[in-house]
């Protein structure tokens, strides 16, 4: 069609029907029929990969703000790829501008614009992205994600103090709900270390959260009266029910709990466990008990006729294990920042 015209028009119709009627399945299905030429740049369809990247995020929004989050993974798939085939990457802060001439100011002022934009499109992208994955409950990559975002002010001064917060707050939700694993603890241990964690204190939303976080992250016990505060700061699909008839927090906990109570006891009764966790009865205890012996991430047996669980202590191996786990997993991050930073200059 002579100068795109067909996009152009379906441009017009997605602004309509978000601006005007807020139909966003509708605008995202007008949007994902544009038609986008990767290769030729001679063609009137042709779109950088910032722009192809643009148009898939759109669609991602949209599908996310009907819950329609398997649409919007798609989507929002295909914008990764872009980004991924493409090289795009964040770009660092660079205040030091002393000594260029006018020519290299207006090159600079360009640059940095084109960089702006590129910074905004990679977070809408990567939030959309920690937002899915929240949805369809993968918690634990959800939290590395919202982590991720948590950490924008080393790339750009734009995104304000409070909303990184609040992605650091989002990283911590969903840590704390993922199953309990050594990937977990490692993702706790990240957020720990973190020195804004103290100021998540100053938003309700997020008041209980950095004692729950230092509590699972040192293996203690986290109170009844904490779980209730922090539940209540949850999104609907964070207190969905399982098949277990435990919430996912409920469950997440426990589990913690679990482990937890064995860095204190060598044994003791599942009426006695049921009450000191505070949120289930001995009889589900004996059942998470069996299921966490059954997939090792906790060590010990069970006497059913005694009603007692026993706990045995991790080899001093273990321990060995985990340290240096935690110094690749601190090692890797710093890596991962040196390679965007590679890839940026």
């Amino acid at each position: 069609v002579e100068g795109a015209a067909d996009n152009t028009l379906r441009q017009l119709l997605f602004d309509y029907k978000v601006n005007e009627e807020d139909d966003y399945s509708t605008a995202a299905s007008i949007l994902s029929g544009v038609r986008m030429e990767a290769t030729d740049e001679s063609s009137v369809y042709y779109m950088s990969p910032l722009e192809r990247c643009d148009v898939f995020v759109k669609v991602a929004e949209c599908y996310l703000e009907e819950d329609l989050t398997v649409e919007a993974e798609g989507a929002v798939t295909k914008a990764g790829n872009i980004i991924e085939n493409s090289g795009i990457a964040f770009v660092k802060n660079d205040d030091d501008n002393d000594g260029n001439n006018d020519d290299d100011n207006n090159n600079n002022a360009k640059k940095n614009k084109t960089d702006e934009q590129t910074m905004t499109l990679l977070l809408r992208y990567k939030s959309t992205y920690a937002r899915i994955l929240d949805a369809n409950r993968k918690f634990l990559p959800a939290a590395t994600k919202y982590h991720d975002l948590s950490t924008a002010y080393l790339y750009t001064d734009a995104i304000d103090e409070e909303d990184l917060l609040v992605m650091l707050g989002k990283a911590i939700t969903c840590a704390i709900l993922s199953p309990n694993s050594a990937q977990r603890q490692r993702v706790l241990g990240l957020v720990y270390k973190d020195e804004r964690l103290q100021q998540l204190d100053s938003i309700p939303e997020f008041q209980s959260h950095s004692s729950v976080l230092t509590k699972m992250y040192l293996n203690r016990i986290v109170q009844k009266q904490e779980l209730e505060q922090f539940e209540s700061s949850l999104a609907d699909h964070q207190k969905a029910i399982m098949a277990d008839g435990l919430t996912i927090v409920e469950r997440g906990v426990l589990e913690h709990n679990m482990v937890a109570v064995s860095h204190l006891y060598t044994s003791i009764y599942f009426s006695q466990l049921g009450e000191l966790l505070g949120v289930i009865d001995g009889e589900k205890a004996e059942k998470v008990a069996a299921k966490m012996i059954t997939d090792g991430s906790l060590r010990g047996s069970i006497d059913e006729m005694e009603g007692l669980l026993y706990f045995q202590p991790a080899a001093k191996d273990e321990s060995t294990l985990l340290r240096w786990d935690e110094t690749i997993t601190s090692f890797c991050g710093q890596l991962n920042k040196v390679t965007d930073a590679v890839r940026a200059s």
